[in-house]
């Protein structure tokens, strides 16, 4: 039985419990048992019966987030998650004064990396019933709120979810105010379709304090080797604070074609920004003719079920297929992803994998749980564009 914490991430549907017929409750079984017959070979065989080397990834994802001298700048974080962007304003060197996350499964993960990090969660993390005049003035205000609402897989029902968290988010802004607050959120948050939402819930409350700007940013123009595009909301209250303010600027050229990236010619320097890595070339796997950027991670906390599965759809799963890796069944580490062949002999991810294509730093921990590390992946901002973000924002802020 799923906890009350998580029937509330999942949504009201989750937990009155999903309605499946016969046939599709027996294939879920049939699939469980043969995942656990699977498990049960694998460690029978052990180690000698691996069916691929342990990857030793290339992309380096420190090397995109290079530590920026800490400075008087503080910030505050909700609806944290993972902590994608908690990472990058940390490496951009803001002061991190609290962490409001509900689910304490997934705060866990944030205070197992950061022991000294003030996380607050269960009912304390609930951004909806906080003194945010205890923070008033603060730097920088950032989080990125449920994405269900406004995203295809969540049905896209915008303020008729539960899962709306815009208002509770804007309520914490307008009684903290912030020099600078930054929301994200999927890039259909900024679709036509939620204007009036996006007027009535965010614009009409913020614009007579704040000056605000919204924009798309690629995940692989920042060097994350993902089809990721997100959409963001910054405001400033001060007009000078607003005009400084410069939308980043990509550090990397997006793939543009599936050629292998180890065909294409070497850039002398001067020359326009490197190639984003591709999937392969970034988990440190052969070139097989072909390589690019891996299809949107989805997480396996907001389906009908939990899964070790990062497909998003029928495109993504032949995108994964193209790249000759596979994304069904993700493995815990990589040496447990050695002793599970795929039935296709396709590359087996594992929970690291995962991560370093969302852009986190090999250092960073999560859950043992694979469903739970993954849902916790794929719910987060990928660190390098946080980065890029908090270093915009260190600089408009400057006095």
């Amino acid at each position: 039985m799923k906890s009350d914490d998580e029937n509330r991430l999942a949504g009201p549907e989750a937990a009155r419990g999903w309605d499946i017929d016969d046939a599709r409750r027996e294939q879920y079984r049939a699939t469980a048992l043969a995942a656990h017959e699977k498990k049960k070979h694998g460690r029978a065989v052990g180690q000698a019966e691996a069916r691929h080397a342990l990857n030793r990834p290339r992309l380096m994802v420190e090397e995109l987030m290079p530590q920026q001298a800490h400075h008087d700048l503080a910030a505050i974080s909700l609806f944290s998650g993972g902590g994608g962007l908690d990472i990058g304003f940390e490496r951009a060197g803001f002061r991190h004064v609290a962490c409001y996350e509900l689910l304490p499964k997934v705060a866990a993960c944030l205070t197992a990396n950061r022991p000294t990090w003030a996380v607050r969660t269960g009912e304390a993390g609930d951004v909806r019933g906080q003194d945010w005049a205890q923070y008033r003035g603060v730097d920088v205000m950032f989080g990125g709120p449920p994405c269900q609402p406004y995203s295809q897989a969540g049905e896209q029902n915008g303020k008729e979810d539960a899962r709306d968290m815009v208002p509770a988010y804007v309520n914490a802004i307008r009684t903290a105010r912030p020099r600078a607050f930054l929301l994200e959120n999927v890039a259909t948050l900024l679709n036509p379709m939620f204007a009036a939402h996006l007027a009535a819930e965010i614009v009409r409350p913020l614009s007579p304090t704040y000056q605000l700007r919204m924009f798309t940013l690629d995940a692989e123009t920042f060097g994350v080797p993902q089809v990721r595009r997100r959409a963001f909301i910054v405001g400033f209250l001060a007009e000078a604070d607003a005009a400084r303010f410069h939308v980043p600027v990509p550090t990397h050229r997006a793939a543009g074609s599936k050629e292998d990236r180890s065909l294409r010619r070497p850039l002398d320097d001067g020359e326009e920004p490197p190639f984003c890595l591709g999937t392969r070339e970034a988990l440190g796997l052969g070139a097989i003719g072909l390589d690019g950027p891996a299809p949107t991670l989805r997480s396996g906390l907001t389906g009908k079920r939990f899964t070790t599965s990062i497909v998003s759809g029928e495109a993504s799963a032949r995108r994964w297929a193209e790249l000759q890796v596979w994304p069904n069944g993700v493995a815990r580490t990589r040496e447990a992803a050695q002793l599970f062949p795929t039935p296709n002999g396709h590359f087996r991810l594992s929970v690291p994998d995962c991560a370093l294509l969302q852009g986190f730093p090999e250092s960073w921990m999560f859950p043992r749980q694979a469903y739970l590390a993954l849902g916790i992946i794929g719910n987060s901002v990928c660190p390098p564009v946080a980065y890029q973000l908090a270093r915009a924002l260190r600089t408009a802020l400057a006095r």
